[in-house]
């Protein structure tokens, strides 16, 4: 078969991303223009304007860092979902307009397949336990079945959400700050451990750490106690997802992956069972271009491509919901 190349769109969130993979697995490009509020988290209008003001820029670039012509590529992929569907929509209509004036196919990408799957790609693990670890969602997942199978998520917000949350109400901005602050914090202060079988809950952790910080608490003890508390309940729930299925592998994708802490907590307790841990690279842990577009290529060559009228966005679209053939 032919080199594939695909074009893959990522604009779910704050991040509009364009990549460039052929269909070997080598990643031809990655451009990334970041969306940062003046103040406050995201606000979803906001991002997508910021979106389309920079998506004919970002293609170019791509192409250009890739080495290749519009006309060479074979496919275009984009995210669908899950997502800020302004932002969604913003990613979707380039595309479309894309395929449509190109005459390629159009490939709907799951955006937490993505993450997963751009993980094993450049990692090499085959068959593990998925811990998905960022700012919108956070589950543990493993694939059962020809679907990545949900075994484990947070009941209301995501780790890496209540950590940037916690650090733009404390001043002191989204991650890595509270981390890289909490190095200096002498005492860990007691704040709710939500635990439910596989299941994680953070809103209750979060609120009761801005109220120590409101009481008085130094800032630093504070940082301490909210990352130790999210990354050992992520211990624990992974470690009982190890122990339910059994993998002797353990693989972090998601923007929280670039966490060092977590990393050296998830890593000791692989140790001591004897799984081995890979985590996807920085650069490939954020929402990114690539990663839609290697999916985009898995999902074409098992005959899973979109018309434009099918094409519409899912803000709430589930990584359980999208059948993966390519890894029957």
């Amino acid at each position: 078969m032919p080199r594939l190349l695909a074009l893959g769109i990522e604009s779910t969130a704050h991040t509009f991303g364009v990549g460039v993979v052929d269909s070997d697995g080598r990643i031809l490009s990655d451009v990334k223009k970041t969306y940062i509020p003046e103040r406050g988290g995201i606000h979803p209008r906001e991002a997508a304007q910021s979106h389309a003001r920079n998506a004919v820029n970002a293609v170019r670039e791509a192409l250009a860092d890739a080495g290749v012509k519009i006309e060479d590529i074979d496919l275009i992929a984009f995210s669908q979902g899950p997502g800020m569907g302004p932002c969604l929509r913003t990613g979707a209509t380039v595309a479309r307009t894309l395929s449509l004036s190109l005459g390629k196919p159009l490939v709907g990408v799951n955006h937490a397949v993505a993450h997963v799957e751009v993980g094993k790609l450049v990692t090499g693990c085959r068959d593990p336990l998925i811990l998905y670890v960022a700012g919108g969602n956070t589950l543990i997942t493993c694939l059962v079945e020809r679907r990545y199978r949900v075994l484990g998520e947070t009941l209301d917000i995501a780790a890496g959400n209540c950590l940037d949350h916690f650090g733009i109400m404390a001043g002191i901005g989204p991650m890595p700050s509270a981390e890289r602050l909490a190095q200096s914090g002498r005492e860990v202060r007691p704040l709710p451990y939500k635990v439910k079988g596989m299941d994680v809950s953070f809103s209750g952790l979060l609120t009761a750490a801005e109220k120590l910080l409101r009481d008085g608490a130094p800032l630093e003890d504070v940082c301490l106690s909210i990352t130790e508390t999210v990354y050992s309940m992520l211990t624990e729930v992974v470690e009982r997802a190890l122990a339910y299925t059994g993998k002797n592998s353990l693989l972090v994708v998601g923007g929280l992956a670039r966490s060092r802490r977590l990393s050296e907590m998830l890593g000791s307790m692989c140790s001591d069972r004897g799984v081995s841990m890979y985590v996807v690279p920085p650069d490939l842990a954020g929402d990114n271009g690539p990663m839609i577009a290697w999916t985009g290529i898995l999902q074409y060559l098992n005959g899973q491509t979109l018309t434009v009228e099918e094409s519409v966005v899912k803000p709430r679209m589930r990584i359980d919901e999208v059948e993966v053939g390519w890894r029957g």
